[in-house]
């Protein structure tokens, strides 16, 4: 006779492992064949229910022990490679031969194959968990009985419903999601969405059952719609974008053959083509996709808003004593309320009426439910008509107009989709992705991201962070101006061609329906059109050219244009990414906007006065440190014009202090200091010109994982190379004395032992800019006073790229007068200023040109 020593002893994890891979490939294989969503959930959860009861007889445990399913297996479902959590449930604390023989169960679960979660509990230990632990908790409310005691789970259940405090759970599981949410940026548009745990996800929507299954108000959104909750229309709208995420998330696990429940860039494009969708010449199908994400995730959310409202009201009902605003509006516990049910329907234009009301009134901290399901299901209504009328016209200026809650209208307004339908144009534009590797942000998000930072310049409490912004920003009246034109800069993206003039075409007919005067019309429509080119003039060209500034100056036409595009311009950038924007992006265009301004001004561009300047500027500068009045001298005679217009006062006066005594020093000099933009060092090499010496440096710093910002090539007359370079790197700001010592011992080390570069390496690039490749370009061209070679190159940033193109340029013996690095994002834009002899020749400059694209492929 076998003893349950034995048996258990001789139970094969072998056969249920493959009896269980089978049932689930069988499932899966399916799936691609019906795609019937809800079926694969149900298949695979019977599967692993019924091997685990299987195994779990074999093993003869007494009658007054359990095996329960909990969490999403518990809810009677089970993605292809998610966790299988369970509870082994006791009647009593387990004695040496139990715990042993739980062991051993336990192992057997994860033998075949399982990603087992499990716990070993009794009924007290469960409550006192539960109580600990709003995790435990929650997934004991989903418990669900696979084998063993029916009796003992049910004890279970009844002191699991008689320690719940409906209330308390609400309020932990809301913080839990504000948590949640702000883990994700509380933003349901991330272009590598989490479809389980990103606002707008499946998360949200269990979210809801949970806290409704806690309050007895129901198990599905069927029986939520019967309790008067949601409508049936909405119980139907969040039934199919929830079976639209299960579906998404099944095909991640697939694809990955793991768990996976992210949206990333490398998956997305073989998702989409799942589900039938195909790339075109103006749209990727993973677009597509995650297009229609998108708009699931909005509709998820503001449901979800809806049915939260509506159960925290039932299980925290408050007195409600309306306050009335205006015939159609009132206020109720701080939250504006329609005055009847059919209020949109009556007057249509209070669908717009509401966020002007809530822009002048900043005590109005949200809408009452019943007002947001109103207005959600009067969005429709904004026809033709609706957009065409002139008091609509006017609120829509007004809500623009309003000295407070502008962008917390837009964003409401957005999210209603209400902006969408009331500019048909910027509908179009809703979750649509940006795949240039430095947006992170889908373009709606992005557009109303810069109207934030438009905001941020006229408040007090934001005025530190950019204080040149702030003071232009207090002197620029009607800034309402700026609101639209950043409405409409990017409004035209994916529609093929350039989106800054097909967005001057909206532009200007949005001014002309909304009565907006000619001045105004036209500053908008030349903010639309040239949204671009302070940046582009600012970042890639030479400003210290007058004939530069004097076109730009020409193009800007006066002060207002002026500070209008360039705090058009920062807002913008600072919009694209957190990466994106640094201090070394902001002197420029501040640079750019000053000495712009001088010429509007009437100051006429002269390298001459300028030059005369900064000399004045350095030598009141060079007073301070105490040096002698012709110490400059002797270093000076040794630069050209050059030199001074290409460097600021303050660099000038650090260099000639560092160097007035080395002039002919054998040995390289390197110094360092905080750079005074206040990101980042600046580094200045002082050292007996070589061929290869800005290859040299930049492999220097390229070891070192430094990025560079700028750099500044100039050779003296006396063949000396005086090489400014602006790097970062994040530790810089947390011992940065350590960094400068180390650099200017390292550096000056490495110039002197001339030791043989070594090759570049390819770099690693990003995943990203694998999963988006840009084509490579490079454009070399005469400057248009013939004496140099502008050279631009656009490529996938990586590491170690700005040393490879440097040992091109070594190889070419061409010689590097200065360098704008421009990074955005996972994209380089860099410009050269150089010259050689190798570029006369036609057949040469060809050459070297296609050495350098070679270098710059992924």
């Amino acid at each position: 006779m076998m003893t349950g020593a034995t048996a258990v002893a001789s139970i094969s994890a072998l056969e249920f492992k493959e009896e269980l891979k089978a049932a689930q490939q069988a499932v899966i294989a399916t799936f691609k064949e019906n795609h019937k969503t809800e079926v694969l959930l149900r298949d695979l959860c019977r599967n692993v229910d019924q091997v685990l009861s299987n195994i779990w007889k074999k093993f003869a445990f007494p009658t007054t022990t359990s095996l329960v399913a909990v969490g999403g297996y518990g809810r009677g479902e089970l993605f292809p490679y998610s966790d299988v959590d369970v509870l082994i449930l006791l009647s009593e604390h387990p004695d040496k031969p139990m715990r042993e023989k739980l062991e051993h169960l336990v192992q057997i679960f994860w033998d075949i194959g399982l990603d087992i979660g499990h716990s070993i509990r009794t009924v007290d230990e469960c409550m006192e968990e539960a109580r600990a632990d709003v995790t435990v908790k929650t997934s004991l409310l989903e418990a669900r009985l696979i084998t063993g005691s029916r009796k003992l789970f049910r004890e279970m259940q009844a002191n699991y419903a008689a320690n719940m405090n409906p209330q308390h759970f609400f309020q932990e599981k809301m913080l839990e999601l504000q948590q949640r949410h702000a883990k994700y940026e509380d933003t349901a548009y991330s272009l590598e969405p989490n479809c389980k745990e990103s606002p707008g996800g499946l998360r949200d929507l269990q979210v809801i059952l949970w806290v409704a299954k806690a309050a007895n108000l129901g198990n599905s959104w069927r029986e939520l719609a019967e309790r008067g909750l949601l409508t049936a229309t909405e119980a139907h709208q969040l039934k199919r974008n929830e079976r639209a995420f299960k579906d998404i998330r099944i095909r991640l696990h697939i694809h990955a053959g793991r768990r996976e429940d992210r949206l990333i860039f490398d998956v997305q494009t073989a998702i989409a083509e799942t589900f039938g969708f195909k790339t075109t010449e103006s749209r990727r199908a993973s677009e597509h996709l995650m297009q229609r994400y998108y708009w699931a995730a909005k509709t998820v959310t503001q449901l979800n808003t809806i049915l939260l409202q509506n159960i925290e009201a039932n299980l925290f009902p408050q007195p409600s004593v309306p306050r009335p605003i205006n015939e159609r509006f009132s206020e109720v516990n701080g939250l504006i309320d329609i005055a009847k049910d059919d209020t949109f329907q009556t007057s249509p234009s209070a669908i717009m009426e509401i966020f002007l009301l809530m822009a002048q009134h900043p005590e109005l901290k949200g809408m009452t439910a019943r007002t947001t399901r109103a207005l959600w299901h009067a969005r429709f209504a904004i026809d033709a008509g609706f957009r065409h009328d002139i008091f609509n016209r006017a609120m829509f200026l007004q809500i623009l107009q309003s000295p407070q809650g502008i962008t917390h209208a837009l964003r409401r307004m957005n999210q209603m989709s209400v902006l969408g339908r009331y500019l048909p144009n910027f509908r179009r534009i809703i979750g649509q992705m940006q795949h240039d590797l430095f947006h992170a942000y889908t373009v709606d998000q992005h557009i109303l991201m810069v109207v934030r930072n438009l905001r941020r310049f006229t408040m007090t409490e934001h005025a530190h962070e950019y204080p040149f912004c702030s003071q232009l920003m207090a002197n620029f009246n009607q800034h309402w101006i700026l609101y639209i034109a950043a409405l409409f800069h990017d409004i035209a993206k994916g529609r093929g061609g350039d989106h800054s003039v097909l967005g001057m075409s909206d532009a200007r007919k949005f001014c002309f329906d909304h009565g907006i005067s000619k001045t105004n019309s036209e500053l908008i429509i030349f903010l639309v059109q040239h949204h671009l080119t302070m940046s582009q003039v600012a970042q890639k060209q030479d400003l210290s050219d007058p004939d530069v500034v004097q076109a730009f100056a020409e193009l800007v036409k006066d002060e207002r244009h002026l500070t209008a595009l360039y705090l058009l311009t920062v807002s913008d950038i600072r919009g694209t990414s957190p990466k994106v924007w640094n201090a070394w992006k902001g002197k420029l265009l501040e640079d750019l906007y000053r000495i712009t301004l001088r010429v509007l001004g009437g100051e006429a561009p002269s390298k001459d006065r300028e030059l005369k300047n900064r000399q004045e500027d350095a030598l009141k500068a060079l007073r301070l440190y105490g040096l002698p009045s012709d110490a400059h001298e002797a270093l000076w005679q040794q630069l050209d014009m050059a030199y001074f217009l290409r460097h600021d006062a303050s660099d000038i006066a650090w260099q000639t202090r560092s160097l007035h005594d080395k002039i002919q020093s054998p040995a390289p000099v390197v110094k360092c200091r905080l750079s005074p933009i206040g990101e980042g060092l600046q580094v200045t090499v002082y050292v007996p010109d070589q061929a290869d010496l800005f290859a040299r440096i930049c492999n220097y710093f390229d070891s070192k994982n430094f990025g560079i910002l700028d750099a500044k090539i100039h050779t003296t007359k006396g063949g000396y190379a005086l090489d400014t370079f602006l790097v970062i790197e994040p530790a810089f700001a947390n011992n940065y004395r350590d960094i400068i010592t180390l650099i200017e011992h390292e550096l000056a080390a490495v110039l002197t032992q001339q030791t043989p570069l070594s090759p570049p390496n390819r770099g690693r690039v990003s995943r990203m800019s694998r999963t988006f490749p840009i084509v490579p370009s490079v454009d070399l061209r005469p400057d248009e006073k013939g004496r140099y070679f502008l050279l631009s190159i656009s490529a996938n940033d990586r590491n170690g790229l700005l040393y490879t193109i440097a040992t091109v340029l070594t190889k070419y013996k061409i010689n590097l007068y200065t360098a704008k690095i421009m990074t955005l994002g996972e994209r380089v834009e860099d410009v050269f200023l150089v010259d050689g002899a190798v570029l006369q020749s036609a057949k040469n400059q060809l050459q070297f040109e296609a050495e350098l694209l070679d270098a710059l492929r992924i």
